[in-house]
């Protein structure tokens, strides 16, 4: 780009601001007006950054009919090419008893073949088949943020992801991934707490991966118990004891995974107490009756039901109304959010019985949601998909890999934490020198087209991602343009000085893009 070209481009979005870019005139005459500073703040910490598509509809619905939108949850349109790319994932138009039935008959034929060629060769296959599926599920959650028609919702299923966090490489969470964000989240994200605990409850994912499949009488497994308490509901500093641990432990006996015999037999009868749904299964044989104290209640012996009398106990709970309350408000406001704020959110969640939208309700109308002087540096998550809807814009891409790769690279994979406490919430972690250089490097890959979003996906289930974050190199590379109509209606009236000015020196379109994915104020809510 030559010194002229960048003279005029940086002297329009500088006249802009006054109001004055007399030689932008005709070009910006059909555009309407930049976003106040409160409503793009609004957008962007509501939503997953801003394309066209939630502009105009923030536009024309104005804030209080497009939070109403919003917060009825209904609409999970994708385009249809992205509808498409996922329909055909095995991970997704697969359902999770048969993906079971398929691992439990491999792994059997593996257990009776002779050690040989053969063997390893079938051994590799179940591994890779395994990671393969979860790659897809992976690829599912970054798709439906980066082009999700609810950004709201889709933060909302990142953030319920993340607090009900499974890794994805235990066991065979990775079976299940997919179903877990499609069937088990996403349904309850914005509905009441209370059903969205019971489905992660009941999903083969949490009970795999925090060993409540195990859990039976005479050989109890806490940990999930103590997760669910300490992590799901109350947080840690709840005043709850080791006693109760081990009382929420006992209620949960018997809640497990279907075995694979049940699964070969779906019209054999059950016994009396037993409950199943899907591939989750409640034996009332290893269950561990007698009255259990929970809490300072009693909660009376019987069988799955006392499941749901502990699960309502523990959400009921002032603990948990703030426990969460303070997460919500951590993650969409700010790393220390006003302690009123809290507040107002925890006194809606106990007056709603833990209505998720209430809840968000009252915090993304308070004036902190969009009080300037609150600072969140994003994660990743909201980097790369703020990234992707600037640069795309709604445009599909053919190979969603390079996007998982990216997360993978930062350290925050869709279903890439080990411990169960989920991805930190802070800034801090993720603003690090190390962090910061990484970011920029994708920065620059986004900035310089150099990805391969457009070409054809290809199996690399079996390949590590280089440092670029794809395999392979791409046919060609060519920068996207990101200061468009978009760019110019939201960020670059409230660009600071410095950012300006780097902008200013960028002495071609891939630096502009970097410098521009790169800067504080992209990075900053």
């Amino acid at each position: 780009m030559s010194r002229v070209v960048r003279f005029r481009r940086f002297a329009c979005i500088l006249l802009s601001v006054a109001g004055m870019c007399v030689a932008c005139a005709g070009a910006w005459a059909a555009q309407p007006a930049p976003l106040g500073q409160e409503d793009l703040l609004w957008l962007r910490r509501s939503g997953f950054g801003i394309d066209s598509t939630t502009l105009a509809r923030y536009r024309d619905l104005g804030r209080e009919r497009y939070l109403d939108a919003l917060l009825a949850g209904a609409d999970d349109t994708l385009p249809p090419a992205v509808a498409r790319y996922l329909a055909a994932l095995p991970a997704l138009s697969t359902s999770p008893e048969a993906l079971f039935k398929d691992f439990v008959q491999r792994r059997r034929a593996l257990q009776t073949q002779p050690a040989g060629d053969a063997h390893a060769a079938a051994k590799r296959a179940l591994l890779r088949d395994g990671r393969r599926l979860l790659g897809q599920a992976q690829q599912a959650v970054m798709l439906h943020a980066v082009y999700g028609a609810n950004p709201l919702k889709e933060q909302m299923v990142w953030f319920w992801l993340n607090h009900f966090s499974v890794y994805g490489l235990k066991g065979r969470v990775r079976l299940f991934a997919a179903d877990y964000a499609e069937h088990v989240i996403r349904p309850h994200a914005l509905g009441k707490f209370r059903d969205l605990v019971m489905a992660t409850l009941e999903s083969p994912a949490m009970l795999e991966f925090l060993d409540n499949a195990k859990n039976a009488r005479g050989h109890v497994n806490e940990n999930y118990a103590r997760e669910l308490m300490e992590l799901h509901t109350l947080g840690v500093d709840a005043g709850y004891t080791q006693q109760d641990v081990e009382a929420l432990a006992r209620i949960l006996t018997g809640v497990g995974i279907a075995p694979p015999g049940l699964l070969r037999h779906t019209g054999a009868p059950l016994p009396p107490g037993a409950v199943r749904e899907g591939l989750f299964y409640f034996d009332p044989r290893r269950h561990e009756g007698g009255d259990k104290r929970l809490l300072g209640q009693t909660i009376h012996g019987g069988g799955f039901d006392e499941v749901e009398k502990a699960v309502d106990l523990l959400v009921r709970q002032p603990a948990c109304a703030r426990f969460v309350s303070r997460k919500l408000a951590e993650y969409f406001v700010a790393d220390q959010p006003p302690p009123a704020l809290v507040e107002a959110m925890a006194r809606t969640f106990q007056r709603s019985d833990g209505d998720i939208a209430q809840v968000l309700r009252t915090m993304l109308t308070d004036p902190a949601f969009t009080d300037a002087r609150m600072h969140k540096f994003t994660d990743p998550v909201r980097f790369v998909t703020a990234s992707m809807r600037l640069a795309l814009d709604g445009q599909p891409v053919s190979n969603a890999a390079p996007l998982v790769n990216w997360m993978k690279q930062m350290g925050e994979a869709p279903f890439g934490r080990i411990t169960p406490d989920g991805w930190p919430l802070d800034g801090a972690s993720w603003s690090s020198s190390g962090q910061l250089a990484k970011r920029f490097d994708i920065a620059a890959i986004i900035g310089s087209g150099r990805h391969r979003l457009f070409e054809p996906a290809q199996d690399d289930a079996d390949e590590a991602p280089p440092a670029g974050g794809t395999v392979g190199r791409p046919a060609r590379a060519v920068p996207p343009t990101l200061d468009t109509p978009l760019f110019r209606q939201t960020l670059a009236p409230w660009l600071s000085a410095a950012t300006r000015e780097a902008l200013a020196k960028a002495r071609n379109a891939q630096e502009w893009n970097t410098y521009l994915l790169a800067s504080p104020d992209f990075n900053t809510l």
